[in-house]
């Protein structure tokens, strides 16, 4: 299974706050620079290559005088601001000297929210590496509010691969992998070298947050996972401390721990509906209506319908729960009020009950449906 990642040809690398600084705040030079040497020899190999990079607040905290990461909204901006041109100087200066170009991409909620922005970003990145540069994204923690914050960089750099359709997405962090129950308290806990399905249970032992430096723990990355392998997309997590891991994982080597994708890549819409848009809503739906969901691809009507949640309009994004798990994401036809009024009837009992002439038969069409694993 780790055999396909040696033919990875677009690869995504994530490195986390507490890889690239110390508790100080102060850069760890010897590991960024041993990160861009292991960037630029895969692009010198002909492998397209882009780096999802965090550390913009912890690199402002020592030029602030600050002793840790503050916890106000606009002191955070205020660090991103110094500390983002004091890390892609570094980056620079880095890159140069092994030969490489980069570019700075900077991103929040609402790049990947608009279908119109999202395809913005795909052709500037995919020109990008056309063009033999290595992009260097972060999100835009300078104005980001919460409102259009993406949440963390291991789901941003989740949604870039998606995004570019990128073979694999390497995701670096403070421990080497998933493992069967936390390390740090229990001692019997072992790595699970490869992940078939992500289920209920991996976020069960997930855990919280990691670092006192970043904003994700592996509960985030299985996050990112979910977003990868169901666009098709090889995910490792991996420690970002031992060097030549990134190199070892394009070989093919046991490094971490391997998610495994779905075997279809999903059109570029139906990434952007299952990742990308914004949910308003959800939608609950019956065994029968399931089967014929999951097993034959078909459309979802009224009468596969049990009830809705959330207040949506027509042409907007919903999720599809079926016993209380996710299924799937697409975009109705009919607002939420429509929906309810019409639930559990046959396509032709549409035009009476919601008193129209012209109707959808269906509430999602299946060309605007995206299954999730």
């Amino acid at each position: 299974m780790r055999g396909a990642l040696q033919q990875a040809k677009r690869i995504v690398v994530k490195v986390g706050s507490s890889t690239l600084t110390y508790p100080s705040g102060h850069l760890n030079l010897h590991r960024m620079e041993a990160l861009v040497k292991e960037i630029s020899d895969l692009a010198n190999q002909g492998k397209e290559m882009i780096l999802v990079s965090s550390g913009a607040v912890g690199a402002g905290l020592a030029p602030l005088g600050f002793d840790k990461k503050p916890t106000d909204m606009i002191l955070k901006q205020a660090a991103a601001a110094v500390g983002q041109g004091v890390l892609l100087h570094m980056y620079e200066k880095l890159f140069r000297e092994y030969g490489r170009t980069v570019g700075q991409v900077l991103l929040t909620r609402e790049d990947s929210v608009s279908h119109r922005h999202y395809l913005n970003l795909r052709n500037t990145l995919m020109a990008l590496l056309n063009l033999g540069v290595i992009p260097i994204i972060n999100e835009n923690d300078v104005v980001a509010i919460d409102e259009f914050k993406i949440g963390d960089n291991d789901q941003l750099s989740a949604h870039v691969a998606s995004i570019v359709e990128a073979d694999l997405l390497i995701v670096l962090s403070d421990i080497d992998g998933l493992y069967t129950a936390n390390p740090q308290k229990d001692r019997t806990a072992t790595i699970i070298e490869t992940v078939e399905t992500i289920t209920p249970h991996l976020y069960d032992i997930a855990g919280g947050a990691g670092s006192g430096l970043g904003t994700g723990g592996m509960y985030t990355k299985i996050q990112a996972a979910h977003i990868a392998t169901n666009s098709g997309i090889h995910m490792v997590i991996a420690s970002g401390e031992r060097e030549e891991n990134i190199r070892d994982i394009v070989l093919g080597k046991p490094v971490g721990t391997h998610f495994l994708p779905i075997d279809t890549h999903p059109h570029t819409k139906k990434r952007w509906m299952a990742f990308g848009a914004r949910l308003k809503g959800s939608i609950t739906i019956d065994e029968g209506c399931a089967k014929a969901v999951l097993d034959k691809g078909s459309s979802i009507l009224p009468a596969g319908i049990i009830g809705t949640t959330g207040t949506f309009s027509e042409g907007e994004t919903v999720s599809i729960y079926h016993k209380d798990r996710e299924i799937a994401r697409g975009i109705v036809n009919y607002s939420c009020h429509d929906i309810n009024a019409i639930k559990g009837a046959q396509t032709k009992m549409i035009p009476q009950l919601l008193q129209v002439n012209t109707v959808y038969d269906e509430v999602i069409h299946r060309d605007n449906l995206v299954i999730l694993r």
